[in-house]
């Protein structure tokens, strides 16, 4: 069973309280209107494993215009493609090789996961015009208890602001479930910027089934074919892992003529040609397009695109998956990346 009550809070801390060893969580104290939340971010996983993380001080994605939007306050959120929910794998959050391990608490500066979240909840708080958004499972309100980190009655809040999905079988699998992952994101609106953090459990593997959110490869009656792909460190994969072996590099989306010709740029990373075939690139609605022929080693491909699959210039999010239709790469691109005619976004990872 996926998250019963996922939603997205936004407003601004006022409050902190660092994790220690008796409490595994980062709490923020947040006000919307007055009301008073509290979130709790998991900074060390209940088996011990350290919890690993992302920071993204430039976030740019689609949703970032829609989060604008939204009024301080609670909002329930729908678990699909197309709203605000989160998504790691789906919406082109991140990539796997990304996400670093940090233990809770360590001696010296800036090197453990207290301090990375400490210095943008600091930084949001001493900033005025600064909203968080916390992505995950609420609770409350506990209408008999006051808050135990704040005091404030009753007591409610956010948590789960995590990965969830790819649990393994046990104890959280129950929580299992595509397009409801968990993040803090911060608005700074002062200097045009918006920076993100994403955490995930190490215990958690990166792909993932589109409908149940499922570790790919566990065994499972009605899909007993589906192979597991393992989560690798690596920045550059090895054959039986396809994370990043062929990478979106760059897409065109905004044509200086009628009818519009949209490309999209693959460059490939492995020392000898990969066959395309079978291959897809999907857009944001899940169009798909097929892939055919060969991308030579350490080249770049330029393929241009067909229907169905159509390049937004609202902001989008372009995929690319191989031919067991694993996601191997995706990037996002925001309205704002789009609106030059003529110009190639290029991505970095």
């Amino acid at each position: 069973m996926p998250l019963k009550n996922y939603a997205v809070l936004k407003g601004r801390p006022i409050n902190n309280r660092l994790a220690t060893g008796a409490s595994p969580h980062y709490q923020v104290l947040v006000s919307e209107n007055g009301t008073l939340h509290r979130i709790a971010i998991n900074v060390r996983s209940q088996d011990g494993s350290e919890v690993e993380f992302l920071v993204r001080s430039r976030f740019e994605h689609p949703i970032n215009d829609m989060l604008t939007e939204l009024p301080e306050g609670l909002h329930p959120i729908a678990s699909r493609p197309g709203g605000v929910a989160l998504d790691f794998i789906r919406g082109n959050i991140a990539q796997p090789w990304e996400f670093r391990p940090l233990p809770l608490s360590a001696s010296g500066p800036d090197n453990d996961l207290n301090e990375k979240i400490d210095a943008y909840v600091q930084r949001a708080m001493s900033d005025e015009l600064a909203m968080i958004y916390a992505f995950g499972e609420t609770w409350g309100p506990e209408n008999d208890k006051a808050d135990k980190y704040f005091g404030f009655k009753p007591g409610r809040g956010v948590h789960d602001i995590h990965y969830n999905q790819g649990n393994p079988p046990g104890r959280f699998a129950a929580q299992n479930g595509p397009w409801q992952d968990g993040g803090l994101i911060f608005e700074f609106p002062g200097q045009r910027q918006w920076t993100a953090i994403f955490l995930k459990f190490q215990t958690q593997a990166w792909h993932s089934d589109d409908a149940s959110g499922d570790v790919i490869g566990q065994p499972d009656p009605d899909h007993p074919n589906l192979p597991h792909i393992p989560v690798d460190p690596n920045r550059i994969p090895p054959f039986d892992v396809p994370d990043g072996l062929v990478r979106i590099i760059a897409a065109y989306v905004n044509d200086v003529r009628t009818p519009e010709r949209e490309t999209v740029t693959l460059l490939n990373t492995a020392d000898v040609a990969v066959d395309l075939a079978g291959w897809q690139i999907a857009d944001k609605q899940k169009n798909r397009f097929s892939l055919s022929g060969a991308i030579e080693a350490g080249s770049t491909r330029v393929i241009v695109m067909e229907d169905p699959v159509k390049l937004s210039n609202k902001g989008g999010i372009i995929s690319l998956l191989d031919a067991r239709g694993i996601k191997v790469h995706g990037v996002s691109y925001t309205k704002e990346q789009a609106r030059q005619p003529g110009r190639t976004i290029p991505f970095q990872s």
